[in-house]
């Protein structure tokens, strides 16, 4: 028997998508979380929240630390147990995997063989990390979930484990990690009108200078502060949730094409078909039978 996962309780405005999947020392599940507020509580386990699809802003609460960020796909979400969390709201809905490892990611023998002070090992509550690492072992994660259980599965998923543990105890750990200086950035009231005007005007052309119009910010420095905060251009941006939603689109099934392309502001759909399957690796068409739900 696994770490007992805490999901249902904590992310009740959500749908569970797999899982969940447990071995001794680490659990793990997928889940759709709706946007809205959600319960918060102290958790009895180290959560690892990695982003997998969809984004939006993400506002949390905890030990009286309050973290804003703009959630993307690829980005981390570290809740050490006993954490006090007090709020977390999703402005969108997002598809993350939660992995749960005990409250000591080490035992006091391997913190005492490493030479590792018990008092440090303990890792700080941080927020939109685009940290490769965390996400490539949470992918490695979400592949056993979706197959059968091999003999092998608890010898990778031990080596994952350790990997990761001692990954987080080299980076994060309350006595290592230092919140980056603060520089210029976006509030969150000029980023909400821009992800405002981009959600309203997302089948239209949407320009550089309108966007930068809506921050009060010059061209040139809205796309830089633009790209510290999400990781992307503004354009990449953009391009990427228009994408977003033609996926959810193609899946339902219910507008041909040509509608998709011009209600998502592709222009037509030969540019659709193109930008989708530079993305994708797939056609619109070959996606939709795919997906189809």
């Amino acid at each position: 028997m696994g770490l007992a996962v805490y999901g249902d309780r904590k992310y009740r405005n959500s749908e569970r998508l797999s899982g969940p999947a447990e071995w001794p020392a680490l659990s793990v599940e997928h889940r759709r979380i709706n946007a809205g507020p959600q319960t918060t509580f102290v958790p009895i386990c180290t959560e690892v929240a990695v982003i997998v699809g969809g984004g939006g802003r993400l506002s949390r609460t905890g030990d009286g630390q309050t973290q804003e960020s703009v959630a993307r796909p690829g980005m981390s979400y570290l809740v050490p147990a006993g954490t006090q969390e007090s709020r977390f709201e999703l402005s969108d809905t997002m598809e993350c995997l939660h992995i749960y490892m005990p409250p000591r990611l080490v035992d006091q023998n391997a913190l005492t063989d490493h030479e590792i002070e018990p008092a440090k090992a303990r890792i700080a509550y941080v927020g939109g990390l685009r940290d490769r690492t965390i996400f490539e072992i949470g992918c490695a994660l979400q592949g056993l979930l979706y197959r059968p259980r091999q003999p092998t599965d608890s010898l990778f998923v031990d080596g994952l484990q350790v990997a990761l543990a001692a990954h987080l105890l080299g980076n994060y750990a309350i006595d290592r990690w230092a919140a980056p200086a603060r520089t210029p950035s976006l509030d969150a009231n000029r980023m909400k009108r821009v992800l405002d005007y981009i959600e309203a005007q997302l089948g239209s052309c949407i320009r550089l200078q309108d966007l930068a119009a809506q921050a009060c910010l010059s061209p040139f420095h809205f796309s830089r502060l633009f790209r510290d905060a999400t990781g992307l251009s503004p354009h990449r941006f953009v391009t990427q949730l228009r994408i977003e939603r033609a996926q959810e689109e193609l899946a339902l099934a219910r507008s041909s094409l040509v509608e998709i392309a011009l209600s998502l502001g592709f222009g037509s759909q030969a540019n659709f078909t193109h930008v989708f399957r530079n993305a994708i690796g797939l056609t619109p068409g070959q996606y939709r039978e795919l997906h189809r739900r």
